[in-house]
């Protein structure tokens, strides 16, 4: 059973849609007849029958993945006021994650005051920019 809409997505999916497909045609020079959907079944078909009635848990899978590459480096960006992920469940995840202490440094948590898109919001952007600026520096190596 699926709601018949989620009005957090109504609100931005036309916006989304056409400002990506301006940048692509005009600013990358990108030609395709094909449409552009974002979040629909085509692009997202994602099957959750094994996880009705609670929620899908991936911090298994990722900290077998940062086990397996201890060089893996995880950036968690946290809006205060995110009504689509339950603030501090991050933090309860990553505290309870399992993972051996030393890999722990390889997790970098920032907090931004908006939602759960806080790239919409532009002072949070902006701070972001220079976080993910910082994150980079460390993560990807020269």
């Amino acid at each position: 059973e699926y709601p018949e809409y989620d009005p957090s997505y109504a609100v931005i999916q036309g916006p989304y849609t056409a400002t990506f497909n301006d940048y692509v045609r005009q600013e990358l020079k990108y030609e395709s007849d094909l449409p552009y959907e974002i979040l629909t079944g085509k692009v997202w078909p994602w099957n959750y029958e094994s996880h009705q009635n609670e929620f899908v848990n991936v911090a298994e899978t990722l900290r077998q993945a940062m086990t397996v590459n201890p060089h893996l480096k995880v950036y968690v960006a946290n809006g205060y006021y995110d009504l689509a992920t339950p603030f501090l469940a991050t933090e309860y995840t990553f505290n309870h994650i399992g993972l051996d202490s030393t890999l722990l440094e390889n997790i970098t948590m920032h907090y931004y005051e908006a939602g759960h898109m806080m790239y919409a919001h532009l002072p949070s952007l902006a701070q972001m920019k220079v976080d993910m600026d910082g994150f980079l520096e460390t993560a990807v190596p020269d």
